[in-house]
Order: structure tokens, then sequence, then C-alpha cells
């Protein structure tokens, strides 16, 4: 099943984000993106979190953010193993103490360290 967009793009500068609709845990979410020839969206800056952040608010969905602990506990990533170069933590968070290893973004476009295995709504970088 190929990613349907409609109309649903959001660029920053040179990346793009779009969205299915559909909500799935993170393992499943990074399947499809990388199944449509992207990744999961992960903001590297306010520009590319705002673009992010309009298509979380669209659908009122947390959505999954390509971000995951590290072998060090607490100790955020890129997917690709690099460091954080942007940060958006809602207040008080991360607060997982290791346990939540992923990151979800709220609608107000903040990030919260969550389980891996909610379903949230899956938005690809491409």
């Amino acid at each position: 099943s190929v990613l349907a967009l409609n109309g649903k793009i959001r660029k920053a500068g040179e990346k793009m984000f779009a969205s299915n609709g559909n909500k799935t845990d993170f393992a499943s979410a990074l399947q499809s993106c990388e199944k449509a020839g992207g990744t999961i969206a992960a903001p590297k800056s306010e520009e590319e979190n705002k673009a992010i952040m309009d298509i979380v608010k669209q659908h009122n969905q947390y959505a999954y953010l390509g971000i995951r602990m590290g072998e060090i506990s607490g100790q955020f990533k890129y997917l690709n193993g690099m460091a954080l170069n942007y940060v958006n933590w809602h207040k008080h968070e991360p607060n997982g103490k290791g346990k939540e290893k992923c990151v979800e973004m709220y609608t107000d476009g903040t990030w919260n360290d969550k389980k891996c295995n909610m379903n949230r709504l899956t938005i690809c970088k491409f």
C-alpha cells in the first residue's frame, strides 16, 4: 500500500513531510515510511518542527518522531545514531527513566518520551 498523500504534504527547506493518516506502533510506522522511500519525520530545526506539528494538528493525533533512546539511558538520538541538534521537549520531559524509548509529538509541537508500542500517527520525511 503506497502512501496516499491527498494534499497533506508540508515542506520545510529541502525536506517534505507527509502522513497517510494511519496510526501504528513505532516499528510499523518506520516500516511504512521506508517502503514509501522515506523515514519517520524527525525535526532538525524549528521550521521542520512546525511543518510536522501542522500535520499533527491537522489529524489531531500525536505522532511518533524519528528519535530513539541510544545505548546510554536517557540520551535520545536520531535514528542514524547522530546526536540531536534541535529539541523541543514538553515541560518536565523526557521523564521515562529509560523505560520510554520512543518520542512522540503533542499537538502543540512539544515532545514527550513514550513507549514504542502505542498507536501514533505516521508522519514520514522525504
